[in-house]
């Protein structure tokens, strides 16, 4: 390769790197060029409210987030007076994913919290109850504001 086309070629990487790092840390992301598609690690620790609607067997509960590492750890639910304990959450590409034990009465069973997450706060998205690996109640799914219970 001759030295016109090296010297080139370096200019278009260094510029792209040098723009790309802006555009990322103008969206959030921080670190080195390296980690440009981690986000910047944000705490969801702490008691969300959740509402189901949408569907015949909604309800209102707690869903209690604990992080023990970069956007995961444990999740818990109470729902009245019925406490699921068992359960873990993981963010991955700006959607929180939450799934809880549940009682299956023979099988195995897991309520699911699907939900958009960014910057700290998690937004609309979906519930799912599963029995046995299908999907026996599903509905809409709204997040209130960390720490409302």
């Amino acid at each position: 390769m001759h030295f016109l086309q090296r010297t080139l070629i370096a200019a278009i990487v260094a510029t792209a790197l040098v723009g790309s790092t802006r555009a990322a840390m103008a969206h959030g992301y921080s670190g080195s060029p390296m980690n440009l598609m981690l986000p910047a690690a944000h705490d969801y620790t702490g008691s969300w409210p959740v509402t189901v609607t949408q569907t015949q067997h909604g309800f209102t509960g707690c869903l209690t987030l604990a992080q023990s590492a970069r956007n995961a750890g444990s999740a818990s639910l109470v729902i009245g007076s019925q406490k699921y304990t068992f359960g873990t959450f993981q963010i991955f590409n700006g959607t929180l994913a939450a799934t809880i034990q549940a009682p299956g009465y023979g099988q195995n069973a897991g309520l699911v919290f699907i939900g958009s997450a960014g910057r700290g706060s998690i937004g609309p998205g979906v519930f799912d109850e599963v029995y046995g690996g299908e999907a026996f109640v599903e509905g809409a799914l709204a997040f209130g504001a960390k720490g409302g219970c």
